[in-house]
């Protein structure tokens, strides 16, 4: 065995153990537990759901205080967990009743979990409420499961299947601006239960118009302003269920935000 062989082995055993060491890692995954300093955002209880949590008020908003959202059973484990169902949403009306954390956030680290109860189940999680990684079963399109919405491909092969639960581990760093003007992109690193399946990608802007996040409705989604914002859940008529939510804020100087 020649000395390249050697090296190229020893770089494939070491990727390898990295990639074991992130899966094994008890902060990451279906129950990961939350990393010191991180704060719990839903725990499936109402409490918490309307003490850290309101309604994004965009212009399509069109339901009302308190919030509309579910307590229900967790399908699968003993506990309960929040139901995205909100009559305002029927139909797919995006933006009527989606829910946003009343805390606002630049940098961050976001432990999530959710289950899709029904077949093209759709839901969304919003960083700084602009940036959409998609929630949706049976879409393997760049509109698709896991996606940085219609910008990256979607990693469905990681998706654990409907009316199981599933966890995106997130961090996050949001764009960077001098003089008003956008310098540098917002960048996120995500693991989908364990598997890492995007790094250091950069998000080019808000999808969707003025009824999907902040910014949406600015020079069509790519005047992104210097702002911190809340952690948005989608309401889409559809029953898709969380629990098991944290965040920890970061500030992150360079541009990385690999696990």
């Amino acid at each position: 065995m020649n000395t390249r062989t050697i090296l190229l082995l020893a770089s494939a055993i070491t990727t390898l153990a990295t990639g074991a060491l992130h899966a094994a890692d008890k902060h990451i995954g279906v129950g990961a537990k939350p990393e010191p300093g991180a704060e719990m955002i839903i725990d499936g209880s109402r409490e918490m759901l309307d003490a850290k949590w309101t309604y994004w008020q965009g212009p399509r908003f069109a339901s009302s205080l308190p919030i509309k959202w579910k307590i229900v059973d967790d399908p699968v484990d003993k506990g309960t967990c929040v139901m995205t169902d909100d009559p305002a949403a029927a139909g797919g009306k995006y933006g009527a009743a989606d829910i946003v954390t009343k805390k606002a956030y630049r940098d961050f680290r976001l432990h999530i979990e959710f289950c899709v109860m029904n077949p093209r189940g759709n839901s969304g999680v919003y960083l700084q409420n602009r940036y959409e990684i998609q929630i949706q079963e049976g879409d393997k399109t760049k509109h698709g499961m896991g996606a940085v919405i219609n910008e990256s491909e979607s990693p469905y092969h990681a998706f654990n299947g409907l009316k199981q639960w599933n966890s995106y581990d997130i961090v996050f760093r949001a764009a960077r601006f001098t003089d008003g003007k956008r310098t540098e992109k917002a960048i996120v690193t995500m693991y989908f239960n364990g598997k890492k399946v995007h790094e250091n990608f950069p998000i080019n802007q808000v999808w969707g118009g003025p009824n999907s996040g902040v910014d949406g409705g600015n020079d069509g989604g790519k005047g992104i302003t210097d702002t911190p914002q809340g952690l948005k859940l989608q309401a889409e008529g559809h029953d898709v269920r969380y629990r098991n939510a944290w965040i920890k804020e970061l500030d992150l100087q360079e541009a990385n935000t690999d696990l």
